[in-house]
């Protein structure tokens, strides 16, 4: 709940901000999540591609940790809190975590399906987006998906024979 003593008055409905942010603390969890799997894969990563991916992985999670703070600073401007507990991000993430140390190319694959997972989430926010007018937003979602489906393609091309 947005903080009444000096209410968000930025030209969005407060129940719209709601939405927003709601959809918004999704997107922060599923960020969070695959910047903790990337993290994890980037340490654990062995075989013939290590030098490869050890330095891809490391090049996505920092951009994935920068992405965390900017999702969370937008739900802030709209006037609400952003999630930041592991507990929370379990409830809100549509990506699973992974058990063990998986080989190189299961890793790969699980990047891939964590990177859609997170176009998939932000897509799902346009329309509240769209109808409330949050151009802010909006440019904030495309960028993620632009991020994001550019890092599934290239994850994914390291698995094509």
């Amino acid at each position: 709940m947005q903080n009444q003593a000096f209410p968000v008055n930025i030209g969005i409905d407060e129940a719209s901000r709601a939405k927003i942010a709601e959809g918004l603390s999704h997107l922060l969890a599923d960020t969070y999540t695959l910047y903790l799997k990337t993290h994890n894969f980037h340490w654990n990563v062995t075989g013939p591609m290590f030098q490869t991916l050890h330095l891809l992985f490391e090049t996505q999670y920092t951009e994935l940790a920068t992405a965390v703070d900017l999702i969370a600073e937008r739900i802030r401007a709209l006037g609400y809190p952003a999630p930041g507990t592991y507990s929370e991000f379990a409830k809100l993430s549509s990506i699973s975590e992974t058990s063990g140390v998986p080989k190189a190319t299961e890793m790969i694959r699980l990047l891939v399906e964590g990177q859609e997972a997170v176009v998939r989430t932000a897509r799902s926010i346009f329309p509240i987006v769209d109808e409330a007018n949050d151009e802010p937003t909006a440019d904030l979602l495309t960028q993620r998906m632009q991020v994001h489906e550019k890092n599934a393609w290239m994850l994914r091309s390291l698995l094509e024979e």
